[in-house]
């Protein structure tokens, strides 16, 4: 059975910190790139990032590059998503799901977990 299985949000003051994690199972990992997409209440999902497993290969939207970092565990079968300089317009649920090459398109991604809330209060 595949899983991706995020974890790390939480509510945050502006300013501040969280790592986020997805592990994942049930599927070749080093074979697959893993994004980060995010929805914001009344908003549509965007993409943040992605890290491909295979090369390492990784991308950022604009508004986060420079404060986010996403990084990979070949071994634990984890992604990581360090988000720094937590802005409230982050504030989002915050999704990763797995897909043969970094895409922003969502439609692409083969796999989705099921979301971990991040609240960043001004």
């Amino acid at each position: 059975e595949v899983q991706l299985v995020e974890s790390g949000g939480g509510l945050v003051q502006a300013g501040g910190s969280l790592r986020l994690s997805c592990a994942a199972s049930g599927f070749t990992f080093g074979d697959y790139a893993i994004g980060w997409f995010r929805q914001a209440p009344g908003k549509e999902r965007e993409a943040v990032s992605c890290i491909s497993m295979r090369d390492g290969y990784t991308y950022y939207i604009d508004s986060v590059e420079g404060r986010f970092t996403i990084s990979g565990d070949n071994a634990k079968n984890t992604v990581y998503l360090q988000m720094t300089s937590l802005k409230p317009e982050d504030t989002a649920v915050y999704f990763c799901a797995a897909t043969n090459y970094c895409s922003g398109y969502g439609p692409e991604y083969e796999y989705w977990g099921q979301g971990t809330q991040v609240t960043v209060s001004s």
